[in-house]
């Protein structure tokens, strides 16, 4: 895990799943075709532009606790659940500019780590949604040397803590599983079948469902803010698209929870094309505050020595 291609690809899958989630932003909540309407010439410039309480260029929630995962991977030396959830807690206590209402509910209601979500669960019946899928690219990168079993329980472990709906955790599992297919330089798309035989006997129909290679996100049954077809989506982005730029953009242009969407759709092609992929006009104003720890704030850099740390195991 320690080749320059497999660090390139690891950078790609952290910076792109945060640069994803900057453009699709100022989107979120949209038509389809909104992004490519007001930007219809690639390469041009300008798609950071910010808008709907979002400066260009600002990451959101998905970013902010996919790095609040990544410094206690690198801090704690591995998976310290207790310590991510306080961290989630610390964050979620700073008034962050956005975070999701059930994922809120877990981490500001007073439970310990162990049980909080598992009780807003029985008491709520509503934890599919994708906050979980949106953070997990720095714990896929730092787990995929261990294989498949050790990087899809890590997944399923970290997606528990804010989410008691094992349909999340199984969508963030095969997520992580397609994350460690392609920093190995192979084809996710490829692996699909064998990632669908290790999801739970009782959410493999669904997600052999949207991860089927004729399945369109216009087919999707249930909004793209739950998990199966945000995942369902960003990897039909990556299967109908040839490159990284094509693909977040493929993403974002399906309208609805667009940072999310572009944030799960920027990892795996970060991952597939690395990170010299990712135009430097997108990467350049990227910035991701961290509510609750001070006055920090990750510029790209960070976050690709972030990711490089992470390979370590």
């Amino acid at each position: 895990m320690s080749s320059p291609g497999v660090l390139a690809r690891a950078a790609g899958a952290v910076l792109g799943s945060a640069v994803g989630d900057a453009l699709g932003a100022p989107f979120e909540f949209g038509p389809e075709g909104a992004f490519s309407a007001r930007f219809p010439r690639p390469g041009h410039g300008g798609e950071m532009c910010g808008g709907g309480g979002w400066e260009p260029g600002e990451a959101t929630d998905d970013t902010q606790m996919a790095v609040l995962i990544a410094e206690s991977l690198r801090d704690r030396g591995g998976l310290d659940l207790p310590d991510v959830f306080h961290r989630f807690q610390r964050w979620a206590a700073a008034d962050p500019k956005d975070i999701g209402l059930q994922t809120e509910a877990v981490l500001t209601g007073g439970d310990p780590w162990d049980t909080a979500a598992a009780r807003h669960f029985r008491t709520s019946q509503r934890a599919a949604g994708n906050g979980a899928l949106m953070r997990a690219a720095p714990s896929a990168v730092h787990f995929a040397h261990a294989g498949r079993a050790t990087t899809m329980d890590a997944a399923r472990r970290l997606a528990a803590l804010t989410h008691g709906d094992r349909a999340a955790w199984e969508g963030t599992a095969a997520l992580h599983e397609l994350i460690r297919v392609a920093l190995t330089g192979d084809d996710p798309l490829s692996a699909v079948p064998a990632t669908l035989l290790a999801v739970h006997p009782d959410h493999r129909r669904r997600y052999a469902v949207v991860l089927s290679p004729d399945w369109h996100p216009d087919q999707a049954t249930e909004f793209n803010g739950a998990v199966w077809p945000c995942l369902g989506s960003a990897v039909w982005a990556l299967r109908t698209t040839t490159s990284y730029e094509e693909a977040v953009r493929a993403a974002i242009d399906l309208g609805g929870d667009t940072d999310t969407v572009a944030a799960v759709t920027g990892a795996l092609a970060g991952a597939v094309y690395g990170v010299g992929s990712i135009p430097a006009r997108w990467t350049g104003p990227l910035h991701v505050p961290l509510p609750g720890f001070g006055s920090r704030v990750l510029r790209a850099t960070d976050l690709a020595e972030l990711a490089v740390k992470l390979t370590t195991p």
